[in-house]
């Protein structure tokens, strides 16, 4: 199985992409830079990670660098992960344009865009692939100062839904992964009382396991969900 994967340079991206070539699969991981520990992926799996550098704040250039350069369209794509995703938080009141565009462009526009070439590459291959959007649990759930990120996970949940709908009758499904706060280098900019106030409205009173929300991914991702698709499916110590 061939997966396509954003940022995968570290946090959930590097995991899930260790989770899926760790049962063979071959990846193809997209991030702005090259981490340590990816360094290492590449050498441990030399022949099923490919990786590519590229910045997801451009969405005009993805066809040609990333589907027509990289991997080329006689390579079938069986899934594709969603995950990569910058953060503006701040309240509403001061609310910048430029950085509420630059989050679009990462969060929602590049992804709706690789989400086109990745259906078409699905369809030119008869492929029955899935689609994973990596969502957040401060779209169900309010937190102050993210009124914006939420709002670009949000416009990923209904787009999810809809592409279900839109081709699931060629068997390509979509689904979101509301993930609830992980510790991850997003979260890292909040302070341990911050922290402990999200955690103790969780049900688990604790952050969320890294390694259950890439679990959940592949299995999301494999035929042993075969008939989900146009869901939103919460991994977030019983937040909600």
């Amino acid at each position: 199985m061939n997966v396509l994967i954003t940022g995968v340079s570290k946090g959930l991206g590097l995991n899930a992409t260790q989770s899926f070539l760790k049962s063979g699969h071959t990846v193809y991981g997209i991030s702005r830079s090259k981490s340590k520990d990816l360094e290492e992926l590449l050498l441990q799996y030399p022949e099923k990670l490919k990786w590519l550098q590229y910045d997801l704040s451009d969405s005009e250039n993805i066809r040609k660098a990333i589907f027509k350069t990289w991997i080329g369209f006689d390579t079938p794509l069986h899934g594709f992960v969603n995950n990569a995703a910058i953060a503006y938080d701040d309240i509403v009141t001061n609310l910048n344009l430029a950085s509420l565009e630059k989050m679009y462009h990462v969060n929602v526009f590049s992804p709706m865009m690789l989400t086109k070439f990745v259906l078409r590459q699905m369809l030119l291959h008869n492929i029955k692939g899935s689609i994973v959007h990596v969502s957040s649990i401060s779209v169900h759930t309010g937190y102050k100062g993210l009124s914006m990120y939420a709002s670009s996970k949000g416009a990923l949940e209904a787009f999810s839904k809809n592409t279900a709908r839109e081709w699931g009758e060629k068997g390509i499904r979509s689904n979101c992964l509301v993930a609830g706060f992980m510790e991850t280098e997003m979260s890292s900019t909040l302070s341990e009382d911050q922290k402990k106030r999200i955690y103790q409205r969780t049900s688990m009173k604790q952050a969320v396991s890294v390694d259950s929300v890439a679990s959940t991914i592949k299995f999301l991702v494999s035929d042993d969900s075969a008939s989900i698709t146009g869901q939103n499916i919460h991994v977030d110590n019983g937040t909600i």
